[in-house]
């Protein structure tokens, strides 16, 4: 298989398409539905040799018609089976209503099922093209696998997951494993649907590469580097400290500057060439007993930060981590609207009365602003696009995006990156470590080095998430932010 295939991301709707697609060049559906059940049936084979019974549970669509081909090469194979089918097997169509005669043998209603200890089930409900709530007799179902704890292989998906949002529609089956075809769905990337799905096996089933990327929009990927590895910086020897870019980190007062020295240091490690903290009267003696390699400048007011910022040589700046979120934020955001800003923390709290002053300041050109969110941030933000039932992370991420005009790192265990053009990543290399306090002022450093090395906002942000994942696999369990700053390596 292409490997590069298997890494791709596509919606259910563009699967859908995948599969019109293949059935109009000429390929048999219902011989790749033969390929997607024996599939099933080879890794059940391989990952539960010990099951006394196979349970597959079969829906009314094709995901139930991979199901029955399952069941019968299992059977072939000597496995004791049982098939459970949710609705009339005799209202199935296509491609399902063969599988179904391929199978052959007897069947039951879902509701009849009882786990027995040794069943292995086979979950072949729904698949990833679930978009309603599943129904009550299914609850019930899955209610039992789960108290006692059965392991479940899901074909496609756990049913019960929304494959474009992976959000839960009702309830869920908790898979060990999950089995999909020629690509993964966002939904497998998405949390709770990440949890859900258990260790993943993408199988070809011979829908050539042509047909899939074809329908592929290309929009919506997994954060990996080669997004963005072609934006990052040459390492020749006529790099010098100016060309790797000058970061401003700005401090919060006495008492609260622990969170820019972070954000500064990890930004340093990042690479940036000079690392300045922007510091106010009060804090200048507490940020100096705690710096060498980062500078330290100087600034009370907005009037200051204006005539500073004539020097051009100030190529990005992190704003928030420990500041304030009142007045100064605001004025001081003002100020820098024509330059490129990570916005975080006390930052984006400032404008959670009027957000919209915010959009205002960097509406205009090239998107210059990052803002990076945690679900309750960007509800202050976005409390509309938050508030919406009907749309996943992504959709959220994306519309916050175009509203803003901004790079959006919509934080949390499956951190989302936008732009306002329409590109999202997600992204899949963070620990679940890296919740710890002071870990987004590092991220806010990261990003804000990239950007004064010359990355633009979607591509800065995209791998300074990268890099904070990676910085906190490589501090491993148990760290703290001082920990994960020790460990920012530059790409």
């Amino acid at each position: 298989m292409d490997n590069q295939l298997s890494d791709l991301l596509l919606a259910p709707a563009e699967m859908a398409a995948v599969d019109a697609a293949a059935a109009a060049s000429g390929i048999d559906s219902f011989g790749l539905m033969l390929k997607a059940g024996a599939g099933t049936a080879a890794t059940f084979l391989r990952h539960y040799p010990w099951a006394r019974r196979a349970v597959v549970l079969c829906g009314p669509g094709n995901n139930g018609g991979d199901g029955y081909v399952a069941a019968r090469c299992l059977k072939d194979s000597g496995v004791a089976v049982a098939v459970f089918h949710l609705g009339d097997p005799a209202r199935l169509k296509g491609d399902a209503a063969r599988a179904l005669n391929h199978w052959s043998g007897e069947g039951a209603p879902i509701e009849a099922y009882e786990p027995a200890d040794g069943d292995v089930v086979i979950d072949a409900l729904f698949g990833a093209g679930l978009t309603r709530a599943v129904p009550e007799t299914v609850r019930a179902v899955m209610g039992r696998i789960e108290a006692v704890g059965l392991p479940v292989l899901s074909v496609d998906l756990p049913s019960g997951i929304d494959g474009r949002t992976g959000m839960v529609l009702g309830a869920a089956l908790s898979a060990a494993r999950t089995i999909t075809f020629m690509t993964r769905k966002p939904g497998h990337l998405l949390m709770p649907g990440r949890e859900l799905s258990g260790a993943l096996e993408v199988l070809d089933i011979g829908i050539p590469a042509r047909i899939v990327r074809g329908q592929a929009s290309g929009r919506l990927a997994e954060n990996r580097p080669e997004e963005w590895r072609r934006w990052l910086p040459s390492t020749g020897q006529e790099t010098h400290k100016y060309k790797r870019g000058h970061l401003v980190v700005f401090s919060g007062e006495r008492g609260k500057t622990g969170a820019a020295r972070m954000s500064a240091m990890s930004g340093l490690k990042a690479g940036a060439g000079l690392v300045t903290i922007a510091s106010p009267a009060d804090a200048m003696e507490e940020n100096a007993t705690h710096l060498t390699a980062v500078m330290l400048h100087g600034i009370d007011g907005d009037a200051e930060l204006v005539g500073w910022l004539k020097d051009e040589r100030l190529r990005s700046f992190v704003l928030g981590p420990g500041f304030g979120g009142g007045d100064k934020a605001r004025a001081f955001v003002g100020a820098l609207s024509g330059r490129h800003l990570v916005l975080d923390a006390d930052g984006i709290t400032a404008f959670r009365d009027d957000p919209d002053v915010l959009f205002a300041l960097f509406a205009e050109g090239e998107t210059r602003l990052v803002l990076t969110p945690h679900e309750g941030e960007f509800s202050r933000l976005f409390p509309d696009i938050a508030a919406d039932p009907d749309l996943g992370k992504v959709d959220k991420a994306l519309a916050a995006a175009a509203r803003a005009n901004a790079a959006i790192v919509y934080k949390g265990p499956d951190t989302v990156i936008a732009s306002p053009d329409g590109r999202a990543l997600i992204n899949t290399n963070a620990p679940i470590w890296l919740a710890t306090a002071g870990s987004g002022d590092v991220l806010a450093g990261i990003i804000g080095a990239l950007m004064a090395q010359g990355l633009p906002a979607f591509e800065a942000a995209a791998a300074g998430v990268y890099m904070h994942g990676e910085a906190g696999n490589r501090a491993g369990k148990g760290l703290t932010a001082e920990d994960l700053v020790s460990h920012v390596l530059p790409l």
